[in-house]
């Protein structure tokens, strides 16, 4: 049956390209990646392959930019706080700025960071216009694709005129992976069976049960003793919502905590707006139409938006915030509500690598290492809605306790479809996994290295499988990006890229931290490190080393690392290493007996062996040994 569904919305898809081929007057468009979706991913992806050079175009069938951070009113940010990776550290300081700081927009209990959606969509596109070689199509909508001799052509709906589009990359940065279904990439829908992810958390058996998705509504204080009540919207009935003012944490309390006054300030905006997206007997909905056609979705979204209303309903009569009313000059529609759903689950590439929560609970004991191909971060745990799915099973998901954790290139990239990029939720992770990379500031990341990986692929006209991970992730580097979360070394440390560099190699290796809301990796940087920790980081990169048993668990002097090196490399004298100390920006005075802590043993490998200029292959391992 699920074959059978899928053959069917790729048909849909085929039929609507040949109608729009065989009519007239139709343009044709040439760029060198086109990206089909401008939500959080699609966004960031243009911009940060238009900064390295290429020629972006990106497809939108709404008026505004950043999917679910704005056009589905989800403008409270999860996560990342302290990681303020990239493309998100420029839109969080752009709404710093527009706000007044970083105290204007901590606003509400969910989040540090709360804006409204229209201000984060002029944000976006403040940021996107600002690129040449980048242009955005909105009111466009994806039609077909076909791939031939290196090329895809794209059909497209625009302003209800056929455009057809050339491009040497397709980008999928759409809310639920219609792009990489309609051509032909493998995915998955629901949850996984444990047995084939290895995951014990994962139920038995894989079902096609995703998360709920929530129809966002943004409600405006219009100030005391106004009434904003909306009419009584069909089928209302306000048992369903009683147990809304629940505000326990879901992480930590077992015992149902009621304050009505804390659920509303849990998503307060700045100036006195409210995002309504609760999941507690709120507003959170089921629907699993992702196969379905695009009006089947409309009949499903009207049912959707009309539980939201119902909420919103009990909000002003029962619980008696009449003066809270739709924020009628916030999106550009009829109704007030947002112009999308919040989707948080969607089609699953079959990429060339997948992440798995083995994967993020223990980087560094896997057989596959993609911690080492790292290209995005998240920290926020994992987070499943499924509480209006009675058939969903009785899986705890939040307190699977992970730490923080990066994404890897591979989870981008299909198995067999060339000239294909996936990004925003519907990259190469399990359904658990899911839960924590759909947040906001990690389909940024995602975006972002989508559009570098991109950017490298058109600039050595490589396909995504073959390229060089190193350039990719240095790419990204260049632009602030963390490849690993080390919480304690940010962006402002002198040696950021350096010790990203060599924990990237995993020659030094962080300590994940499952913390709360907000999880963790340390580097410590000033910790002193044993001789036998750095032979045993370096013995992956270097055979010469591999049956090198001669260093101890005591601390590691300059002298005793030069002599490694002279072992793996040309060698470096103390003579030489003094005149590049001051370079260094260190406090320490150089002598051969100095005991050197994490911070400096990752300076002087990362210059003078330079692992990171070793290639890697997707699944982490070093190329030269798979040879």
């Amino acid at each position: 049956m699920e074959k059978k569904l899928r053959k069917l919305f790729t048909l849909f898809y085929l039929l609507i390209g040949f109608v729009l081929v065989i009519g007239s007057g139709s343009a044709q468009t040439q760029t060198q990646i086109l990206i089909i979706g401008g939500g959080a991913s699609g966004t960031m992806a243009g911009i940060q392959a238009a900064r390295m050079g290429a020629q972006v175009l990106i497809i939108e069938p709404t008026p505004w930019l950043g999917g679910m951070l704005t056009s589905a009113g989800v403008s409270a940010i999860d996560g990342n706080h302290r990681l303020p990776s990239g493309l998100w550290a420029e839109f969080r300081q752009k709404l710093y700025d527009h706000y007044g700081g970083p105290a204007a927009v901590e606003t509400g209990w969910v989040s540090n960071t709360l804006f409204e959606p229209s201000v984060g969509n002029k944000v976006l596109k403040e940021l996107a216009g600002k690129e040449k070689g980048l242009t955005v199509w909105h009111g466009s909508q994806f039609a077909g694709a076909t791939y031939q001799n290196g090329k895809w052509t794209v059909t497209v709906l625009k302003d209800r005129k056929k455009q057809v589009i050339e491009a040497t990359l397709l980008i999928d940065a759409t809310e639920l992976g219609d792009v990489l279904a309609a051509v032909g990439a493998g995915y998955r829908i629901g949850m996984d069976s444990r047995h084939e992810t290895g995951e014990e958390q994962a139920p038995e058996k894989a079902n096609d049960i995703i998360q709920d998705l929530t129809y966002v509504a943004t409600l405006q204080d219009y100030g005391k003793g106004t009434d904003k009540t909306i009419p009584k919207p069909s089928g209302y009935d306000p048992a369903v919502f009683r147990c809304a003012c629940d505000i326990s944490d879901p992480a930590t309390f077992d015992q149902p905590q009621n304050n009505c006054y804390k659920m509303m300030q849990y998503g307060r905006l700045p100036n006195q707006k409210y995002m309504i997206n609760w999941p507690k007997c709120g507003n959170d909905f089921y629907l699993n139409f992702i196969e379905k056609t695009p009006e089947e979705r409309e009949k499903a979204i009207a049912e959707a938006k009309l539980h939201t209303l119902r909420f919103v309903y009990y909000l002003q009569t029962e619980l008696g915030y009449k003066h809270l009313g739709l924020a009628r000059n916030e999106y550009p529609t009829k109704d007030g509500l947002p112009m999308i759903p919040y989707y948080r689950e969607s089609r699953r590439l079959k990429g060339l690598v997948t992440l798995t929560v083995n994967h993020i609970n223990k980087p560094y004991d896997q057989a596959e290492a993609l911690y080492r191909t790292g290209v995005a971060i998240g920290d926020y745990p994992i987070d499943h809605h499924h509480g209006k799915n009675p058939a969903a099973p009785a899986i705890d998901f939040v307190k699977i306790r992970v730490p923080s954790y990066n994404v890897p290139l591979g989870s981008l990239i299909p198995e067999k479809v060339p000239g294909l990029i996936v990004a925003e939720k519907s990259i190469s992770v399990t359904n658990i996994v899911n839960g924590a990379t759909r947040l906001q500031p990690v389909v940024i990341g995602i975006g972002q290295a989508a559009g570098a990986l991109a950017a490298v692929c058109v600039k050595n006209n490589q396909q995504p499988a073959a390229v060089a991970i190193r350039e990719v992730q240095q790419a990204l580097l260049e632009a602030n990006v963390y490849l690993m979360p080390f919480i304690d070394v940010n962006l402002s440390d002198p040696h950021f890229k350096a010790i990203q560099r060599v924990g990237v190699a995993g020659i030094l290796q962080g300590e994940g931290v499952p913390y709360q809301w907000a999880n963790q990796t340390w580097f410590y940087p000033e910790r002193t490190v044993s001789q036998y920790e750095i032979l045993a980081g370096l013995r992956p990169w270097y055979p010469q080393l591999q049956h090198d048993w001669t260093a101890s668990g005591e601390s590691l002097t300059v002298k005793q690392l030069l002599e490694i090196f002279k072992k793996v490399k040309k060698p470096v004298n103390l003579t030489e290493l003094n005149k590049d100390w001051h370079s260094f920006q260190l406090k320490e005075e150089l002598t051969e007996n100095l005991i050197l802590n994490r911070r400096i043993a990752a300076l002087l490998i990362d210059r003078y062996l330079d692992p990171f200029s070793q290639p890697v292959t997707f699944t982490g391992q070093p190329q030269s040994n798979n040879q």
